[in-house]
C-alpha cells in the first residue's frame, strides 16, 4: 500500500521511478491492473543484472518485499558476460539516486533469499550512501492488530513478545476449525463478504495439469481433496482456472489451495490455512520440530539446519495474509492443542 502510493507520488512529480520486487505474481498483477504504458514502471530485482545501466539511471527505485533479494542476479542460465559480478543489493543501490527498501526480516522462506536489514546497511556503507531507517508502526493486515502478529511470532517461537495469550476480545477474527471441510465452507462463505483464499504448507506434491487443462487434486486430508494453484510452467489451463501469477486476484483462485509462493506479497480479507505436518509442536521436548519427510518443497528440504526456520517463516507469512480474519485447521493434534493452550 505505502510502496504503491510512494510510486504514484514520485511519478506524479515527473521523476523517473521504478517499482521492483522478486515476486513475479505481484509484478504481473500490477502490470495487468495499470495497463501496458504504466506497466513499464514495474520490474524485478535483477533489473541491472548485466551492470550496463549507468549509475543513478533512475531518480528512485521502490524495492518491495526486499527480504526476497537474492545473493546475486545470476541464475543457471546466465552467461558470465551477462552478469555484473556484483551482489544483487549493490546493483539496486547503484542504479538509482534513492533506493527505498521495504523489508520484513522474518519473511524469508527460501534459502536463496538473503535480503535483510543488515545486508542493506552493509551495501549502503560500501556505496558511501546516506542511510535513513524508519519503522512502519501501523499496518493494514490483521485489522491493524500488532497483537496478533506478535502472538503468532511468540507462539511459533520466531521471537519473544509480550503477547503470550491470544485475547478473545481482540478485534481481529481468529479461529481454529476442527476439519478441513469446515475450513473450506468457512472460506467460501466469507468470499461473499470480500476476498478469501485457502492456503497450505507445502506438504503435498504439485502436479502438472492434465492434458485437458484441469488440475490434479494434490492436496489431500482424509477424504477431502483440492488442487494447488496452477504451476507457473503448467501450460494450457481449462476455462476458469487462473494462471499461477493471478491466483491471488482472479475469482477462480477460490477453487484452488495457494502455497506461500503465490500468497506472499498479497492480502485477502479472509484466509484459511491448512497447517501441515512439516512443522509440529513436540510436547515431550517443549519445542517445535521440523519434518523434512512431510515437506514437498525440494529447495527448502535441502536447506540443512535452516529448514525449521524457513518453515516457521512460511507459516508466519500464511498466518498474516488475512486483513479481517484467519481460520486454521491443524493436521497434527498436538500442534492444535499447543495453539489452543495459547488462547484465552
Amino acid at each position: 500500500m505505502i510502496a504503491l502510493h510512494l510510486l504514484g507520488r514520485l511519478a506524479g512529480e515527473s521523476l523517473n521511478v521504478m517499482h521492483l520486487t522478486g515476486s513475479k505474481a505481484f509484478t504481473e498483477n500490477m502490470r495487468r491492473i495499470v495497463g501496458t504504458r504504466a506497466g513499464t514502471q514495474f520490474g524485478y530485482f535483477n533489473v541491472n543484472k548485466r551492470g550496463d545501466l549507468p549509475p543513478n539511471q533512475f531518480d528512485a527505485v521502490v524495492l518491495d518485499e526486499a527480504h526476497r533479494i537474492r545473493e546475486t542476479s545470476k541464475d543457471r542460465f546466465t552467461r558470465p558476460e551477462d552478469w555484473s559480478g556484483l551482489p544483487q543489493v549493490d546493483e539496486l543501490i547503484h542504479v538509482a539516486r534513492v533506493s527505498v527498501f521495504f523489508i520484513d526480516d522474518r519473511q524469508i522462506v527460501r534459502p536463496g533469499e538473503v535480503g535483510s536489514s543488515d545486508l542493506i546497511r552493509a551495501a549502503a556503507q560500501r556505496a558511501g550512501a546516506k542511510l535513513l531507517e524508519y519503522e512502519l508502526d501501523a499496518q493494514f493486515r490483521c485489522s491493524g492488530s500488532d497483537g496478533f502478529i506478535n502472538w503468532v511470532d511468540n507462539t511459533l517461537d520466531i521471537r519473544r513478545t509480550a503477547n503470550v495469550l491470544w485475547r478473545h476480545d481482540d478485534p481481529y477474527e481468529f479461529r481454529i476449525v476442527g476439519s478441513v471441510q469446515e475450513l473450506e465452507a468457512t472460506i467460501r462463505g466469507k468470499a461473499s463478504e470480500g476476498t478469501a483464499r485457502m492456503v497450505a504448507g507445502f506438504c503435498w506434491p504439485w502436479s502438472d495439469p492434465r492434458p485437458d487443462g484441469t488440475l490434479v487434486a494434490d492436496v489431500r486430508v482424509g477424504d477431502w481433496a483440492a488442487p494447488w494453484n496452477a504451476r507457473p510452467d503448467g501450460g494450457r489451463l481449462a476455462k476458469g482456472i487462473p494462471k499461477s501469477n493471478f491466483w491471488a486476484s482472479d475469482s477462480g483462485g477460490l477453487d484452488q489451495v495457494g502455497c506461500v509462493y503465490t500468497a506472499q506479497g498479497f492480502e485477502f480479507d479472509y484466509v484459511g490455512i491448512i497447517f501441515g505436518l512439516d512443522l509440529r509442536y513436540d510436547w515431550d521436548s517443549n519445542t517445535w520440530v521440523g519434518d523434512k519427510k512431510q515437506s514437498q518443497d525440494s529447495v527448502v528440504k535441502r536447506s540443512g539446519e535452516q529448514f525449521i526456520e524457513l518453515v516457521k517463516n512460511t507459516y508466519r507469512v500464511l498466518f498474516t495474509r488475512g486483513i479481517k480474519g484467519c481460520y486454521v485447521h491443524f493436521m497434527d493434534e498436538g500442534t492444535r492443542r499447543f495453539f489452543q493452550s495459547r488462547m484465552e
